[in-house]
C-alpha cells in the first residue's frame, strides 16, 4: 500500500523549464521525509503539486490515500501547509488569525478560540496575541503561520523551509513541536535549507536536483555513500606536514594520500577502524615527534553528502524557476478557504 504521501512520475513544466521531471516519493504514515536540493531543484514545486496549489502535467499523487487530481478539496481538508511565505492577515491580530483558520475548518467559535490560545502559548506569541499581525517581526509572522497550519491537527503536514528566519531558540522549539506531531502519528514532508534540521528530524531523506530524485535513504545511509570516517589532524608547525602525511598514509583506507591544507596545517585521510585506530594514529605521531594542535575522527555530514551529490553546498531556495514564488502566500491562503467548502 502507498504511504501517507505518495507520488509517481510527477512532471511539471513552465514554458521551457521542466521543474519536475518524474519525481517519485513514498512517505510512510507517521514519519518525516526531508526533501533536500539546490536552488531550482524542484522542492517547492513538488510541495505545491502535492498540496493542490499546482496541477502536475502528468503523474500520480495521493495524500492521505486521496487522489490529489480527482479530489483536491478532500486533500485540503486532510493537510496542513506552511509555505515559504507567511500567509497571515496583517490587519487581524495573531489570535484572530488563528481563530479565523479554525472557523474556516468549521470548528466552533469556542473550540477555535481555545485552540488559538494553545498555539499562541506553544509558539511563544501570547504577549503579542492581541496585536495586529502587521506589527509582528518576520520571525513572529513565521511562527504565527506555522501555528495556523496546525490549528486542526492535520494527519499530513507539509512544511516548506519552516524555520527560515527563526532564531536558534525558536528553531529548537519548532523541532520539538515537529517531534511531538510525528510522535502522535502525523506524517510530514519537510523541505529545508538547514541540513542539520534534516539530520535531526527526518526518518528518510530525498535529494532532488533538476526535477529528479537523485538519492534517497536514511541520513546514515547517505553519509555512507561519501566514504565513511576520516581522520583530521592539525599539526603545530608546517614543517611537520610531510611527516604527518607519511603517518596518515600508513593508516588511510587503501593507502590513499591524505589531503593537505598547508595554510591551516590540516591533513585529512579516509580511514576504517573508529576510535581504536585514532588511538594508534596518535601514538605513532607522538613516536615520530609530531606535535598536534587538534585531532579528531569525523563522520561525513549531510553537507558532505550534498556536495558529493550535487557538486556544491546547500543554498536557500528563493524560487524553483517556475515564476510562482511571489504568488505562494495568496495561493496558500486561498487553499485554506477552499478546504472549508
Amino acid at each position: 500500500m502507498p504511504g501517507a504521501i505518495y507520488a509517481e512520475g510527477l512532471v511539471k513544466t513552465f514554458g521551457d523549464v521542466k521543474a519536475l521531471d518524474g519525481v517519485d516519493l513514498d512517505v510512510p504514515e507517521g514519519t518525516v521525509l526531508g526533501l533536500l536540493g539546490p536552488n531550482g531543484a524542484g522542492k517547492t514545486t513538488t510541495v505545491r503539486c502535492l498540496t493542490t496549489l499546482l496541477t502536475p502535467d502528468s503523474g500520480t499523487a495521493l495524500v492521505a490515500g486521496i487522489d490529489v487530481l480527482k479530489h483536491p478539496n478532500r486533500v485540503r481538508r486532510s493537510i496542513g501547509l506552511s509555505g515559504q511565505f507567511a500567509a497571515v492577515d496583517e490587519y487581524l491580530t495573531g489570535r484572530e488569525n488563528l481563530q479565523m483558520v479554525g472557523q474556516l475548518y468549521q470548528m466552533s467559535a469556542r473550540d477555535a478560540k481555545k485552540r488559538a490560545g494553545e498555539l499562541l502559548e506553544q509558539f511563544n506569541l501570547t504577549e503579542a496575541a492581541d496585536r495586529n499581525a502587521k506589527t509582528y517581526s518576520g520571525g513572529m509572522r513565521r511562527r504565527l503561520d506555522l501555528a495556523a497550519a496546525l490549528v486542526v491537527r492535520p494527519p499530513v503536514m507539509f512544511m516548506d523551509e519552516p524555520t527560515t528566519g527563526l532564531d536558534p531558540r525558536n528553531r529548537q522549539a519548532l523541532w520539538d513541536v515537529i517531534r511531538d506531531l510525528v510522535g502522535s502519528g502525523t506524517t510530514l514532508l519537510l523541505t529545508t535549507q538547514y541540513l542539520e534540521e534534516a539530520d535531526n528530524l527526518a526518518h528518510d531523506i530525498c535529494v532532488v536536483d533538476h526535477g529528479r530524485v537523485i538519492a534517497r535513504g536514511t541520513s546514515d545511509e547517505l553519509k555512507a555513500r561519501t566514504g565513511g570516517e576520516r581522520v583530521e589532524i592539525v599539526v603545530h608547525g608546517r614543517e611537520q606536514l610531510p611527516i604527518a602525511a607519511e603517518v596518515l598514509r600508513s593508516f588511510s583506507k587503501d593507502g590513499a594520500d591524505p589531503a593537505v591544507e598547508e595554510h591551516t596545517r590540516k591533513l585529512i585521510a579516509p580511514v576504517v577502524g573508529g576510535a581504536k585506530l585514532l588511538a594508534e594514529v596518535i601514538r605513532e605521531l607522538d613516536q615520530r615527534g609530531v606535535e598536534i594542535d587538534d585531532i579528531g575522527l569525523r563522520r561525513p555530514t549531510l553537507d558532505d553528502v550534498f556536495i558529493s551529490l550535487t557538486g556544491h553546498a546547500a543554498e536557500k531556495e528563493e524560487d524553483d524557476g517556475d515564476g510562482a514564488g511571489s504568488q505562494e502566500a495568496t495561493s496558500q491562503a486561498k487553499s485554506q478557504k477552499e478546504a472549508a467548502k
